[in-house]
């Protein structure tokens, strides 16, 4: 950052554009490959309903809302006549007053009704309670109910809030089965909002789904109140629902609610116009990268090069939020603000700070009430701030890195613009293959619609677990297994036979005292509590997945800017020691991953082609860690470490071919690699297509020879203790997944390979190597090999079909079957992991 004059008005604002300008005149070689820009949009005012009650209206005015938007009025209608729907307009278009304007009228209107609010994170739960509240309406009584409401406010909460602000994590542990506790405020449910729908996808929207059944089960149980809509022979309130802009907002909110929904996707808000650029950090110097091994010219750090333009747009005195992926990134992007702040105008790295998971709550709610009052300037934050939370004044928007979705790439651009105002929104490129593509190529970015919210209430593998929940709260009746849906039945019968349920004429009851143990989010193991050793102060949590890269023995823990050594990691429980400690270094985990083939369920002969369906062991652990200078990234040491290995037993689907094939094909022998990559990255792309399923919710692997199967393998497994159902459908319709995947990567335009083919947002091997032309040979001997797809008739994969015993293969390779232990074996050298 070069020393300038510092403007000290926070209300200063520079044009995006003069903005853009001045950040750019800071490099001698400009880094910005491409500015998009998107004009500004006027509003649609539209009458308030007839139905909103005068003192609403004024408590709106007050708030500054002189008429709502046309797409407000719309979905406020539709609900207040008692049709679900699903709002899914542009950030910052008003969807609140959408659902606020139905639920807080009748509220008014009706003394016993009552509102159910919930938002995927605090934070937002937070915001809308200031909301509400701030609207000042008599009898209404908002209040939060989450993790954080201290045990005295609970019951007070239970028995006299009207409008109570949630999470779908405490409406699962918490609500649900204490409904008896509820069954006042159940029984005048006139409406359930769902905000940010958009992010319950995957196993946790699936998860969260069959929780709003058994939430709509415990209201049809004690009965239905005016306002409430009848869908079927079942009372249920009136689903209101926000999203993002999405593919198919209406069938996914279907999905998610397992009711019909009406969407409203037309935004008629005004919108400020965005300086969207595209930034490309600069080429270090020639002795900087003289440390690399090949001496090739190295780019200046995403994290380092966002930190200086977050200090230098704190210097403009422009508001600027900072996205940065992981915790640890927010926290180095926060401090390097900071520290090249206090270096231009001393006393000024006070105004930034950083926002993550895992601070405790009084600190959290200090950062918004800081950043909405405008006593800090900049904010480094992970996606935690991504969603809906009012972040009114900010002008500017940094994303180091891509996101993994134009979906969050939005929602994460959209947090800038005052008041319709015009803002700027900057992604800067990390140094991978998959960054410097888009930064090169906008089209990919710009123009193209967001992604569809996936989810898969059908799923057995959450779908057994949610009716063993529902049983524990009441026992379950055939009327209750149309309300859960497709393969109710078979997983109740599973769970009859596992001794979960026990059968009797009046219906399933739940065998055990304790209640199930499901986790929605599916996080690896309890939080770990950092401990500062010499006061016992808590400083934070950390998710137990995370520990071992975060806090092992000899780790850098950054928390608000102080530096941190972790002096030990107790893993029994849950607690790391730390000092406070300035090190001129920092550290980064280094871990090993194998996978293992435990057994075989089945699979198809299909001459130099195997496909397979079984379970498999991914192995993880970090086994050491290196300290590297902060000034040069020059690698001071590497320590060995002695952690347990995580491992996770799962479902995958693989498929094996010879080498003769491949090199009948045209793959070179040195090209393998690269095309079972790109096939393995493409296929979990697609599998979407047919397994209803997210990516994140899958991984993969890739190796030249594989040594359970000896020979070159492509696996793609469910990335859930004990799978999901993907791996299975895959197998299932193989022929089908595959022949999208070979089309989907013959068919892009991209010369040697793309995100919209190839690449992969989440490749542990940064997207290297990869071949576009020979994964298109990879799966031409796939399809040419295997069978029909199920039901044509083609009875050669049935014949082949062994889900049990040892065999052999055409091409002479063992078939693996492993019972009890897994095999003790790590993957070949060459391998290619996609970690989520």
């Amino acid at each position: 950052m070069q020393d300038v004059t510092h403007d000290s008005s926070s209300s200063a604002r520079r044009p995006p554009a003069e903005l853009l300008r001045r950040l750019r005149a800071r490099h001698t070689c400009d880094p910005v490959t491409h500015v998009e820009r998107v004009p500004a949009r006027a509003g649609e005012p539209a009458p308030w309903p007839a139905w909103v009650p005068e003192e609403l209206r004024a408590a709106f005015a007050g708030r500054g809302v002189v008429a709502p938007w046309r797409h407000q009025t719309e979905a406020a209608e539709l609900a207040y006549a008692g049709q679900h729907v699903v709002v899914a307009t542009g950030t910052a278009s008003g969807k609140s007053l959408a659902y606020q304007l139905p639920a807080l009228a009748t509220l008014l209107a009706d003394p016993r009704a009552t509102v159910l609010y919930l938002a995927p994170t605090k934070a937002l739960a937070a915001d809308q309670l200031r909301a509400v509240a701030g609207l000042e309406l008599a009898g209404v009584r908002p209040a939060c109910y989450d993790g954080d409401t201290p045990r005295a406010e609970r019951e007070w909460i239970r028995r006299h809030s009207r409008f109570v602000l949630t999470n779908p994590d405490m409406l699962h542990h918490g609500i649900l089965p204490g409904h008896a506790h509820w069954s006042g405020f159940l029984r005048r449910l006139a409406y359930v909002v769902i905000d940010e729908c958009h992010t319950y996808r995957g196993v946790f929207g699936s998860h969260v789904a069959h929780v709003l059944r058994r939430l709509r089960r415990q209201c049809a149980k004690y009965g239905r109140t005016p306002g409430q809509a009848l869908v079927g022979s079942r009372s249920t309130p009136v689903f209101v629902l926000a999203s993002a802009t999405s593919g198919d907002p209406a069938a996914a909110a279907g999905r998610l609610t397992g009711l019909p929904v009406t969407a409203v996707t037309e935004d008629t808000s005004p919108r400020g116009g965005v300086t969207f650029a595209l930034w490309e950090p600069p080429l270090l110097p020639a002795d900087a990268s003289a440390s690399a091994a090949d001496l090739a010219p190295v780019r200046r750090s995403a994290l380092r090069e966002t930190a200086d333009l977050l200090a230098d747009s704190v210097v403009e005195g422009v508001r600027t939020l900072a996205f940065v992926r992981s915790r640890r990134g927010a926290e180095v992007v926060a401090a390097n603000a900071r520290r090249a702040l206090d270096e231009a105008v001393p006393g000024l790295g006070d105004r930034v700070a950083a926002y993550r998971a895992g601070y405790l709550r009084e600190e959290r709610r200090e950062l918004e009430r800081a950043l909405l009052h405008g006593d800090l300037l900049g904010l480094a934050s992970t996606s935690a701030l991504e969603l809906g939370v009012d972040l009114v004044g900010l002008d500017a928007v940094l994303i180091c890195g891509w996101p993994g979705t134009r979906a969050s790439l939005w929602q994460q651009a959209g947090r800038a613009g005052r008041s319709g105002e015009e803002a700027l929104a900057v992604l800067v490129a990390r140094d991978d293959p998959l960054d410097t593509y888009l930064v090169h190529h906008p089209e990919a970015l710009f123009g193209r619609p967001v992604e569809a919210t996936v989810l898969d209430p059908a799923n057995p593998y959450v779908l057994a677990p949610q009716l063993a929940c529902a049983a524990f709260e009441a026992p379950l009746t055939p009327a209750d297994l149309e309300l859960f849906g497709e393969g109710a039945k078979e997983a109740v019968d599973s769970l009859v036979e596992a001794g979960a349920l026990r059968q009797r004429p009046t219906g399933w009851y739940w065998r055990h005292r304790e209640r199930p143990e499901v986790d929605l989010r599916g996080e690896d193991g309890a939080p770990v509590c950092v401990v500062e050793a010499a006061t016992g102060r808590l400083l934070g949590t950390v998710d137990g997945g995370s520990a071992h890269f975060l806090l092992h023995a000899g780790a850098v823990y950054l928390h608000q800017g102080v530096s941190y050594v972790v002096d030990s990691l107790d893993l029994a429980d849950g607690c790391a020691l730390v000092h406070a400690e300035e090190p001129d270094w920092s550290t980064h985990a280094r871990d090993v991953t194998s996978l293992s083939v435990v057994s075989v369920r089945s699979y198809v002969d299909a001459g130099p082609v195997g496909l397979f369906l079984g379970e498999v062991d991914v192995t993880s652990q970090v086994v050491s860690y290196q300290r590297r200078r902060i000034a040069t990234g020059e690698v001071i040491d590497t320590r060995p470490l002695d952690l347990p290995a995580r491992e996770l037993r799962t479902v995958a689907v693989w498929f094996t071919l010879s080498p003769e094939s491949l090199a009948l094909a045209g793959v070179e022998p040195a090209d393998v690699p690269g095309g079972l990559h790109a096939a393995e990255h493409a296929a979990i792309g697609l599998l979407p297509l047919i397994a209803t399923c997210d990516r994140w919710d899958i991984g993969g692997l890739s190796t030249a020879l594989h040594p359970d199967t000896e020979a070159p393998t492509v696996f793609v497994y469910d990335g859930h203790p004990g799978g999901a159902g993907f791996a299975e459908r895959a197998y299932g319709t193989a022929a089908a997944w595959l022949r999208a995947t070979r089309d989907a990567i013959a068919e892009c335009g991209c010369e040697s390979g793309c995100p919209s083919c190839v690449q992969s947002p989440k490749c542990g091997n940064g997207n290297n190597p990869l071949s576009k032309p020979d994964a298109v040979r990879v799966l031409d001997v796939v399809l040419g090999s295997l069978p029909a797809p199920a039901g044509t008739g083609d009875e050669r994969g049935a014949a082949r079909d062994r889900a049990h015993g040892d065999a052999t293969n055409e091409r002479g390779a063992a078939v693996p079957r492993q019972e009890g232990r897994p095999l003790e074996r790590s993957v070949s050298e060459g391998r290619a992991a996609e970690t989520g």
